[in-house]
């Protein structure tokens, strides 16, 4: 894509924002757009941030860490999130260089966070990813564990967990995943919500979502 129609996308997504915002009777100030950027390279994500986009998702730490050091030297105050699932192995790396993990979702994960945490001083926000249509190929807890798996999170492994995210099921309508989750983060005194993506993620901010990740929309389609 071009410079033009990379900005072009960015302000469209910004406007559709300001607009869901406005329908919900929220601020606008309440969602942060997540620039989901996996798949593309620095020469596509560069004009992006020049335009002012300072927040970016990536779904995987070794492609992350193969191009956003050197694009952070150049443009110091990005907040760096992981969103895609994340190997207990790779959580040395993931607290080295992401601000937010959005995919928090078992024990040996947990562990193996709070361990890095404490060993690097650095505690990178938190989300407990849920998996609210059970769908076995996806990553995520399932919604009656919830409530367990968030207790265990604290009292067990000392972790602060600061919100929950979730990615509803392509075949089905987004808004009743969209409500459980937000439920799910009520009852446990969450207050961040990671949901909605490029086509659904005026649906999630009527239903509370703070944080909506957005590629295509800016990015155009994925290589």
């Amino acid at each position: 894509m071009t410079t033009t129609s990379l900005v072009t996308g960015l302000d469209g997504v910004r406007a559709e924002i300001a607009r869901a915002c406005r329908d919900a009777g929220r601020a606008p100030d309440s969602v942060t757009l997540v620039a989901v950027s996996k798949t593309f390279e620095a020469a596509a994500i560069e004009p992006v941030i020049v335009a002012g986009q300072r927040v970016f998702g990536e779904n995987r730490v070794q492609e992350a860490k193969a191009k956003w050091p050197a694009l952070m030297a150049r443009h110091p105050g990005i907040a760096l999130h992981l969103i895609g699932p994340l190997q207990s192995n790779k959580a040395r790396e993931a607290v080295e260089l992401f601000d937010f993990i959005h995919s928090v979702d078992r024990a040996s994960l947990c562990e193996a966070l709070a361990k890095e945490i404490e060993k690097q001083g650095k505690a990178p926000t938190l989300f407990v990813q849920i998996n609210t249509g059970a769908e076995p190929q996806k990553a995520g807890v399932l919604p009656q564990d919830a409530d367990d798996f968030l207790r265990a999170c604290r009292a067990t492994y000392g972790l602060t967990i600061a919100g929950l995210m979730c990615i509803p099921p392509v075949d089905e309508a987004p808004g009743p995943h969209f409500a459980l989750t937000a439920k799910i983060a009520k009852r446990n005194g969450l207050s961040l919500l990671s949901m909605g993506m490029s086509a659904d993620f005026d649906v999630a901010i009527a239903m509370g979502a703070t944080h909506v990740r957005v590629g295509s929309a800016i990015f155009g389609g994925r290589h």
